[in-house]
């Protein structure tokens, strides 16, 4: 499962995403296609998996694969 995935599951898209958590709508798409894996302080990606409706295990494994496919 990969960020897109993630937030596909939660039934929002990218705009929506990027509004609540206060980033650019071009970050957003780029988790979702895998160019770059979100950054953020401990705060911000509690706000994460809350706006996402995920789990902390759920959003490490997204961000492992965004990871693996920019590499």
């Amino acid at each position: 499962m990969n960020m897109k995935d993630l937030r596909l599951r939660a039934g929002k898209r990218a705009e929506e995403i990027a509004v609540e958590l206060g980033v650019a709508v071009s970050t957003v798409r780029n988790w979702d296609q895998l160019k770059t894996a979100p950054r953020m302080t401990p705060v911000g990606l509690q706000k994460l998996m809350r706006v996402y409706n995920c789990t902390f295990d759920e959003l490490v494994k997204a961000e492992m694969e965004a990871e693996d496919a920019s590499a």
